[in-house]
């Protein structure tokens, strides 16, 4: 999937991504295509959250933030763990967080007028 250099040292044609990594990517952004969700994992790009706090901490309702975390879990994206009675949820890996933070600051260059870079 990366681009492999040739003896002159230019960059070849990249290796195209396989369909079930193409169909994983496109679930991925499908689910952080929901406003709701994707302040959830903002939250959970940064720490551990129960639903109780993230309900509060985003004004949603706590059954509603429940059904998303459900879809986020199923989709891959989040985690959880139990801390005694309550469960938390966390983002999955670095790979989510960074997609998180990456699809975030674009769209602050987008809003703000930053200028963009490389």
């Amino acid at each position: 999937m990366y681009a492999r250099d040739n003896e002159s040292g230019a960059n070849s044609v990249q290796e195209q991504p396989t369909d079930a990594q193409v169909e994983t990517a496109v679930e991925a952004f499908r689910m952080l295509s929901d406003g709701t969700r994707l302040r959830l994992m903002w939250l959970l790009s940064s720490g551990e959250y129960d639903v109780s706090s993230l309900a509060e901490a985003i004004g949603v309702a706590r059954p509603s933030v429940s059904q998303h975390l459900a879809r986020l879990r199923h989709g891959g994206l989040v985690e959880t763990r139990r801390q005694g009675r309550r469960v938390v949820y966390r983002a999955r890996d670095a790979h989510v967080r960074a997609l998180i933070k990456e699809a975030l600051f674009h769209a602050d260059h987008e809003v703000s007028g930053i200028p963009r870079h490389d």
